[in-house]
């Protein structure tokens, strides 16, 4: 049997072809909106001075002819002419981008008919015999003027005739004069007179004529500035209006905590470079109709980094068809990388990202002052960046519960975590938030040193971490203690009840880890135990975590880890091997640095691409030292908790010092400890043999040597390491800490 043969696929049905086609089409002359206001303008000047030369014997037969026949139809009113259309004139050159010739028009003839009847209607009250229609009048009011207002005189009256054609006279004046209105409108709100859409259009003038010519569709611009869009952020004093209120310390000082002024952060400046956007739109048109994948067109969304460029294939296209093409299309447009979105989540159409050419900076000030940061009334949401629309984007921490920030060296990461920190400080008190800041790299949270948010000076120490943790692992198990007393759910609920009753509000607590992988190297055991405790149980009591890492492999994103902290954030990363450790999919590995990441969270069905904000290391000095300066709390001590009576039922003060341990003594540890030195050698089997103790014990001995850095690390079967020198060197009855 014969096989049958497949049929092609035809890119897209032909249009029936008209008698007519034969017929050459011209390309249409589009021109800027700019330039075409002017041309309006210029003529609504030359009729008002041919109007005015004309009223002198200057213009000529033609000008003579003009003023007899306007003289004959509307009077006198022809001396309002030349101003009237220098009003409109001053309206073309002000009015917005787009072209208002039939309104500006409109205004002027509803003008001239209220100004002719009124001059009519008023020769029809001095002379009885124009009370009687007369064909061929000509007087005052022209005869259009005596045309309109001798039924309104004739049914009414004069006065009734008077006020109908003020009526008349105001319209057409409203009308004429918004234009004028909208100019000064826009000055006062900062925005530009001419749009990015004029400015792009008068750029590409060849490839718009081009299109026209071969019958290219029609798409919207979206052009997102966030110079242009945003409004300037307000100051401090309009701030503290907008829901950033000043509150105040109960405890320890009378002293309040104002909010930081918006004047210590910069600025957006700028905006972005997309280039020809016509001729990249047809270039993706084309290529995908080479590959045999017809689309139409949608609208382009620019980004401060990407432009987005979105189309709608046609109905029996695989997606797998246009992803495969993400290099063809790279090579068409001369961009890399590109990012091929299919499909974008709630909308029927598919979405290509090329970077800008001249990408625009986000900055933390203008995300503060959006009106959508400033009337949140979640304690703690955080500043991500402006996505690739434009739109600023924020995530709630409370409801994430935990965040997890990943990417390659240089790629924002620490600038991320900066943008996080300053976030909460301008809508937190350090009556309702505490921070515990881990920096293992010694230099990147240094500026926060004399923070009155912090709990405890910034943790550089492995095994302060280690202590940290566990600290908060009791604090979250006496937090559930408290909470169960008052009959509540969660923190919200307690802080609510506390608030009734005048009692001081349990704070949230937020752990921010800046490289969780020299952490997970020293002590992968105890960090990622602790780690995956409080991501399962701290949220309802307000702990939550921030942990960053540059090297995303499996050894430090762990499957446990992953599994209880959804919320990610990845920058750029070296591989696709990266990309789908921490989202589980590819894509960030076509991320272009600098700050472009993808964010995904239990909210979202795919992972969001944003700018994230920039913030230099001066914005950061300047705002901790401006707290610094403006609070009055002072720690007691310097390795010490100072607040550990924030709330009602905990008694005692724990203190993240080398001197204490999690662990209770056990009583056999310093024998244990001779044990241990003296053959040089540390397993469980030996002290089973020499305490003659079982084995669960032994290994508890060994784990609490290990903590206090007699003993290192276990190595596979390889033995542990012995830290401390000979026993000769050691005295055995000093208690104190040998860590």
């Amino acid at each position: 049997m014969k096989k049958k043969r497949k049929k092609k696929n035809r890119p897209a049905q032909q249009k029936k072809q008209s008698i007519f086609s034969w017929i050459p089409r011209f390309p249409q002359l589009n021109l800027p909106s700019r330039t075409k206001r002017q041309i309006g303008a210029v003529l609504m000047f030359f009729i008002a001075v041919i109007v005015v030369l004309s009223f002198f014997d200057l213009a000529g037969m033609g000008g003579d002819f003009f003023l007899k026949t306007l003289s004959f139809l509307i009077g006198k009113t022809v001396f309002i002419i030349p101003l009237l259309f220098a009003l409109g004139g001053l309206a073309f050159l002000s009015s917005r981008p787009k072209m208002f010739w039939l309104s500006i028009c409109l205004g002027i003839f509803i003008l001239i008919l209220g100004i002719s009847g009124i001059l009519g209607g008023r020769e029809i009250s001095q002379n009885q015999e124009l009370q009687k229609f007369i064909w061929n009048y000509s007087g005052q009011g022209g005869w259009i003027g005596y045309l309109i207002s001798w039924p309104v005189f004739y049914l009414f009256g004069f006065w009734t005739n008077f006020i109908v054609f003020l009526t008349v006279i105001i319209i057409g004046s409203l009308i004429l004069l918004q234009f004028l209105w909208q100019r000064e409108k826009a000055s006062e709100d900062g925005k530009p007179a001419e749009s990015p859409a004029d400015i792009q259009a008068g750029k590409s003038l060849v490839s718009q004529i081009f299109k026209k010519a071969t019958g290219e569709p029609q798409f919207k611009i979206k052009e997102i500035s966030p110079s242009e869009k945003e409004k300037a952020p307000p100051s401090s004093k309009e701030a503290l209006s907008l829901g950033l209120e000043a509150k105040p310390l109960k405890r320890e000082t009378d002293s309040f905590y104002p909010v930081p002024s918006l004047d210590l952060l910069e600025s957006d400046k700028g905006g972005p470079t997309s280039g020809d956007i016509q001729a990249n739109s047809t270039i993706i048109r084309r290529t995908l109709e080479n590959f045999g994948i017809p689309v139409e067109m949608s609208e382009v969304n620019i980004g401060p980094t990407v432009t987005q460029y979105t189309f709608k294939p046609s109905e029996g296209i695989k997606l797998a068809r246009i992803t495969a093409l993400s290099n063809d299309l790279a090579l068409a447009l001369a961009a890399h990388p590109i990012r091929i979105e299919a499909p974008i989540p709630g909308r029927s159409l598919v979405g290509i990202e090329i970077p800008n050419k001249v990408r625009a900076f986000v900055r933390l000030r203008n995300l503060i002052g959006d009106q959508n940061f400033q009337k949140s009334v979640s304690p703690l949401l955080l500043c991500l960046g402006r996505d690739v629309a434009g739109t600023s984007v924020y995530a709630d921490l409370v409801k994430m519960p935990h965040l997890l920030v990943a990417g390659s060296t240089g790629s924002g990461k620490t600038i991320c975590l900066n943008n996080l920190i300053l976030s909460l400080l301008y809508r937190n008190s350090p009556q309702t938030l505490k921070l515990i800041l881990v920096d293992p790299k010694r230099v990147e949270f240094e500026t926060y040193t004399n923070l009155p948010h912090l709990l405890t000076p910034v943790i550089y120490d492995v095994q302060k971490t280690v202590n940290a943790l566990r600290w908060l692992i009791k604090e979250m198990e006496r937090r559930f203690e408290v909470l169960s007393e008052a009959e509540t759910k969660n923190i919200a609920l307690y802080n609510e009840k506390a608030m009734k009753k005048s009692l001081d509000p349990m704070p949230n607590i937020v752990l921010i880890i800046d490289e969780l992988a020299d952490l997970m190297a020293a002590s992968t055991r105890d960090i990622e135990a602790a780690v995956v405790r409080l991501a399962q149980m701290a949220r309802a009591v307000g702990i939550h975590l921030i942990v960053a890492t540059q090297r995303p492999s499996v050894e430090v994103i762990t499957g446990l880890i992953k599994a209880n902290i959804t919320s990610r954030i990845t920058f750029q990363v070296a591989s696709q091997v990266d990309s789908r450790t921490i989202l589980d999919m590819a894509g960030a590995e076509k991320l272009l640095g600098l700050g472009d990441m993808l964010f995904i969270s239990s909210e979202l069905a795919k992972p969001r691409r944003i700018q994230a904000a920039f913030v230099s290391e001066k914005e950061v000095k300047r705002v901790a030292e401006w707290i610094e300066s403006k609070t009055q709390l002072a720690k007691t001590k310097t390795e010490e908790i100072t607040e550990r009576d924030i709330t009602e039922g905990l008694d005692e003060a724990i203190e993240f010092s080398e001197k204490e341990s999690v662990y209770e003594q056990d009583p056999l540890y310093e024998e244990a400890k001779r044990v241990i030195i003296e053959a040089r050698k540390a397993s469980a089997s030996l002290l089973q043999r020499r305490l003659r103790v079982g084995y669960a014990r032994a290994a508890r001995l060994i784990d609490m040597l290990e903590e206090k850095g007699v003993v290192g690390p276990a190595d596979g079967a390889k033995p542990r390491e012995i830290l401390l020198g000979q026993p000769s060197q050691l005295d055995i009855s000093d208690q104190s800490d040998l860590s």
